[in-house]
């Protein structure tokens, strides 16, 4: 008999959910990364807010004077 004999192979499907499910088993975390992310997305948000601010401020003013009638 061979190594071959051993039964049949996972599929790569199934070794994919397994890698996935270790990976989420695993609670070490990676904090620099997450730093990072949170940091990045803060940063957008102030890009956007900075550049997109004005207007909505303005959209915001004018459907108020159409709703109140000013």
């Amino acid at each position: 008999m061979t190594a071959r004999s051993q039964g049949p192979r996972p599929r790569p499907a199934h070794e994919l959910g397994m890698r996935l499910r270790d990976i989420a088993a695993d609670d070490t975390g990676d904090v620099p990364g997450w730093v990072l992310v949170t940091l990045m997305t803060a940063g957008l948000v102030v890009l956007i807010w900075a550049v997109a601010g004005p207007a909505l401020t303005s959209l915001f003013e004018q459907a108020i004077q159409r709703v109140s009638g000013l």
